[in-house]
């Protein structure tokens, strides 16, 4: 670690700092408030594939890394077992897989807004019944909307001994791609969760 240390020390400090502030752009609120956004659109695929897929735009989500509001309602909507959504669809035949979230990336997630899917993989007889597999959607993020999150903290802590376990027996990563990570880390996390804060949960804050 000293020679790490030293190493780092002198290939980085002759880099001047500007002083500057991060540049934010939350003043520009609500960019996909248009009515391009609120439509349906078809797209024809290259490979045979049938996928809806429900975009919502939402208030940035950054600051609540530590909670991960989105992270822990796709894993609600990403549920597989009994009373979820995807099993409702299968016994229907209209679906064969289905998955939610946010990629975090700068463009689902950044200072200005944060992107929220939902997609669907479609059968041909669901394809032909989009429109219910849509309502279907709709009305699971109802209830989950309805229910609030105040009966759910056993899940949530559930999600956190999960990512928990996965983050201490990760396997060994590239190093660049490691040090490529933290310093993404960097410009999103508090100092003490450059490590730790794209993956671990932290707080539980229902009305997050």
């Amino acid at each position: 670690l000293d020679t790490l240390e030293k190493w780092v020390t002198e290939i980085f400090s002759e880099i001047p700092n500007n002083g500057l502030p991060k540049p934010s752009f939350d003043h520009l609120t609500q960019p996909f408030d248009t009515p391009e956004f609120h439509k349906l659109y078809r797209v024809v695929p290259i490979r045979k594939v049938h996928s809806l897929t429900i975009t919502w735009a939402l208030p940035p989500q950054e600051q609540y890394y530590r909670v991960k509001p989105l992270h822990y309602i796709s894993w609600l909507v990403g549920h597989e077992g009994k009373g979820s959504v995807l099993s409702f669809l299968r016994k229907k035949f209209w679906a064969l897989a289905l998955y939610g979230g946010n990629g975090e990336t700068g463009f689902e997630q950044n200072s200005t807004y944060s992107i929220f899917s939902i997609s669907v993989t479609l059968t041909d007889e669901g394809y032909k019944h989009f429109y219910e597999v849509a309502h279907v959607v709709f009305q699971y993020v109802k209830m989950l909307q309805k229910r609030g999150p105040d009966q759910r903290q056993v899940i949530w802590e559930e999600i956190q001994k999960i990512e928990a376990n996965e983050f201490h027996y990760q396997e060994q990563t590239d190093p660049v791609d490691y040090v490529e990570n933290l310093c993404e880390n960097m410009q999103l996390f508090q100092k003490e969760d450059f490590l730790t804060g794209d993956q671990l949960l932290f707080e539980y804050n229902p009305e997050v």
